[in-house]
C-alpha cells in the first residue's frame, strides 16, 4: 500500500477538491469571490497550523531553507492569488461544475509551462492528450440550437475566461511547488505557500478598499459555514495531499487522478443542486480527463 502513497493522495485531492467545489460556490454567491479568498485562507492557515504543530511538533515551517521560502512563495502567488481569484468568480458565473471541467486544463498548462521554461519535450502523446482534453471540454460548453446553424457557447464567455485563467494560475502553481518543495514537508510547504497568498490577497484588498466587505461577510452565517467547509477540504486538505501527491509519484500522474473531479463532481450536482445532465457533458468530461491521462502517459514513452 505504501508503494501507492502518491497515488491514493492524488484519489483524496479528487475528492477533497469535490467537496470543496461545491461549498465555494454556495460560498462565493453569497459573500463574493474576494471576500471569500481571503477568509478561507485564514480558516485553511488555521486547520493547517493546529495539524502541522501535532505532526512535526512546530507550528510554523521555521526550518524551510531561503530557497524553499522563495519558490514556495511564488507558488503561493501564482496558485492561489491569481488562480483561485478568477476560479471562484468562474464558481459564481458557471458554476462548480463546469469550472471543474475546464480545470482539466491544468495539466496541459503544467506541461506548457514545462516545455517552456524547462525545455522539457512534447511526444505525440501529449498533443493528443491536450487536443482530447480541449475536444471534452468544447462538447461540453457548446450546444446546437434548433433552427441555428453552427455551435453556441452554452456558458458565459466571462465565466469561461475565468476559469482558464484559473487552471493556468493551477498548473503553473503546481510545477512551481514541486520545484521548490522538493525534499521539504508538503504540509509545511503548504504553509509557506499560504503565508504568501494570504500577503497577495491583503494587499490586494487594501489596494481596492473591500476590508469593510471581507468583514460583512464574517456576519453571513450559510456564506461562513460553506466557507468553512471548503477551507476544511481545500487549503488544508486538498492542497497538502496534492503536494504529498507530486512527492510520492509523478507530477503527471497525481495530476491525471486529480483531474477526475469532473466526473466525481456530476452526482452531488445532481442530486444537490438538481441540475439536468446532457449526455454530451457526461461523454465531454470523460474525453478530458482521458486526454490528460494520455498527457502524462507521454512521459513514459
Amino acid at each position: 500500500m505504501q508503494a501507492y502513497t502518491g497515488e491514493l493522495s492524488a484519489l483524496l485531492v479528487a475528492i477533497f477538491w469535490t467537496v470543496t467545489a461545491l461549498a465555494f460556490e454556495r460560498a462565493s454567491l453569497r459573500i463574493g469571490s474576494l471576500s471569500l479568498n481571503v477568509i478561507r485562507l485564514f480558516m485553511g492557515f488555521f486547520f493547517l497550523t493546529i495539524f502541522v504543530w501535532i505532526r512535526r511538533g512546530m507550528p510554523f515551517p521555521t526550518d524551510a531553507e531561503g530557497f524553499n521560502w522563495i519558490w514556495l512563495s511564488i507558488s503561493g502567488l501564482v496558485g492561489f492569488v491569481f488562480g483561485d481569484l478568477f476560479l471562484f468568480k468562474a464558481y459564481a458565473m458557471i458554476g462548480s461544475r463546469f469550472s471543474m471541467l475546464i480545470m482539466t486544463l491544468a495539466p496541459p498548462v503544467a506541461a506548457l509551462v514545462g516545455w517552456i521554461a524547462l525545455k522539457e519535450v512534447l511526444a505525440p502523446l501529449h498533443i493528443l492528450g491536450m487536443f482530447l482534453t480541449l475536444l471534452g471540454i468544447s462538447m461540453a460548453i457548446f450546444v446546437r440550437k434548433s433552427g441555428k446553424k453552427g455551435v453556441f457557447m452554452n456558458l458565459s464567455l466571462k465565466g469561461v475566461l475565468f476559469a482558464f485563467f484559473g487552471a493556468a494560475g493551477q498548473g503553473t502553481g503546481l510545477v512551481l511547488s514541486k520545484y521548490g518543495m522538493q525534499d521539504y514537508d508538503p504540509f509545511a510547504a503548504t504553509q509557506i505557500r499560504l503565508v504568501a497568498a494570504i500577503a497577495g490577497f491583503a494587499i490586494l484588498t487594501f489596494w481596492l478598499k473591500r476590508w469593510k466587505k471581507v468583514f460583512s461577510a464574517l456576519k453571513n452565517r450559510q456564506g461562513m459555514s460553506a466557507t468553512a467547509i471548503g477551507s476544511f477540504f481545500g487549503p488544508f486538505l486538498g492542497v497538502s495531499f496534492s503536494l504529498l501527491a507530486v512527492k510520492y509519484t509523478q507530477t503527471g500522474i497525481a495530476a491525471t487522478i486529480m483531474a477526475i473531479v469532473p466526473i466525481l463532481i456530476i452526482p452531488p450536482v445532481v442530486l444537490i443542486y438538481k441540475e439536468k445532465i446532457r449526455i454530451l457533458e457526461v461523454v465531454g468530461s470523460a474525453i478530458s480527463i482521458i486526454g490528460v491521462a494520455l498527457l502524462f502517459m507521454g512521459n513514459n514513452s
